[in-house]
């Protein structure tokens, strides 16, 4: 190298050092057995190392955001400027210059781990090999990829997720077909019906061919044509008050497709005991409804079931059937589409939901209302906070028949 460049470059890492030192002045340093502590404590500790570092090992639990991304993305995870803040790279330089420009930024309680990850390592402290997407995944849900609020950490909560839905029919299909296209990773479908040419009038999953077949075994094929990668399990029964407590514990969301009131009072109950989400959607002639009832949101406090809503089922003549009265074939498509949303918004945590609030659209003149749902303070599944006080089953056909 020519002397005037080693001069050159010794002056650059003069000043560098210097910078450094000058850094050290304004951002409060930590070591790495009192960033774990902290982060017990509820701390943030932010791994903000190049995707590459981090996957070959992250402190566990570690919020990862790129040090090139910080600034763009923290305000969304962390909007509150007096969060506790521990910032961590590969040595403990990086994170000097993230803390200043989050210093900067308006954060207040920001601090730079000293030593990083290194030494969280040789301090043998808790650490995870993070997963992550493959070249597949990158390539097929690069379009949730680009939206902040879902990125790769949302993806990959999707993939590791596990949805149910109840009745492969109008609204179950396309609320199917939607969640297997977003790679939900585990999607169950309880149905113990055949299908019929009636069917095809709305339920997208079945084909002609599909025509007396049982509709499980019609979704399944259709889903795993369309995304091989995730499992579908399928239940061909009807679900019971004798079986709906061990199926539906297996999964994190309970997407309510049936189109009667004994199955739906049945799902709400049981979700209500088993603290799941109960994404709900009904379609009748030209109107479609749509709700998610979950007490127990961490969220939304004060949350009702359905049993708020309809504490009686109405009488069976003024609510018949699709098969009785009729639906607009369209129609439970835009239902299940919504369900699918909602489902994806709760899994990955972000915009408003249906808690509380039952959206209701009527084909026929494109009127879209939203009604407030007020918790029902007397109800005695919603209200009760201990399992073991939760009331029985009840006998669901009859009380439906009532």
């Amino acid at each position: 190298m020519p002397q005037k460049l080693r001069i050159v470059k010794y002056i650059k890492m003069l000043n560098i050092d210097q910078y450094i030192a000058d850094l050290k002045k304004s951002v409060k340093e930590i070591d790495v057995q009192s960033s774990y502590k902290q982060q017990l404590q509820n701390a943030l500790l932010i791994d903000i190392r190049e995707k590459d570092e981090v996957n070959s090992g992250s402190p566990k639990e570690a919020i990862r955001i790129t040090k090139g991304h910080l600034e763009t993305q923290i305000t969304k995870i962390v909007p509150n400027l007096d969060s506790r803040l521990l910032l961590i790279c590969a040595s403990g330089r990086r994170s000097l210059f993230a803390a200043n420009s989050l210093q900067q930024m308006g954060y207040n309680n920001v601090y730079s781990v000293a030593g990083g990850y290194k030494e969280w390592k040789n301090q043998s402290l808790p650490f995870e090999i993070p997963k992550s997407l493959n070249e597949n995944d990158y390539e097929r849900y690069m379009r949730h990829l680009q939206i902040d609020e879902v990125g790769e950490k949302g993806q990959l909560t999707l993939l590791k997720s596990k949805v149910l839905i109840i009745g492969a029919g109008g609204i179950g299909s396309p609320t199917a077909w939607y969640l297997a296209a977003a790679g939900i990773g585990t999607l169950g479908i309880i149905d113990d019906d055949i299908v019929d040419k009636t069917n095809l009038q709305r339920q997208i999953l079945h084909t002609e061919n599909s025509v007396g077949t049982f509709k499980v075994d019609s979704a399944k094929e259709r889903l795993e044509a369309l995304n091989k990668d995730i499992e579908i399990i399928t239940f061909n029964k009807r679900l019971t008050k004798e079986n709906a407590e061990e199926i539906l514990s297996a999964f994190d969301i309970v997407i309510d497709g049936t189109d009667n009131f004994t199955t739906r009072y049945l799902i709400n109950d049981v979700c209500v005991k088993l603290k799941i989400p109960n994404i709900h959607g009904s379609v009748f002639l030209f109107e479609g409804q749509f709700s998610t009832f979950w007490p127990s949101s961490p969220t939304y406090k004060n949350a009702p079931c359905y049993r708020c809503l309809y504490p009686l089922p109405p009488p069976p003549e003024l609510a018949p059937s699709c098969a009785e009265a009729g639906v607009l074939g369209v129609l439970p498509g835009m239902v299940g589409v919504l369900c699918a949303t909602e489902a994806i918004k709760i899994l990955v945590g972000f915009g408003d939901l249906m808690i509380g609030k039952l959206f209701v659209y009527n084909a026929s003149n494109w009127e879209f209302e939203t009604y407030e749902i007020e918790k029902n303070d007397n109800c005695p599944y919603c209200n009760c906070s201990e399992k073991s006080k939760y009331p029985e089953y009840t006998d669901y056909t009859e009380f439906c028949s009532v």
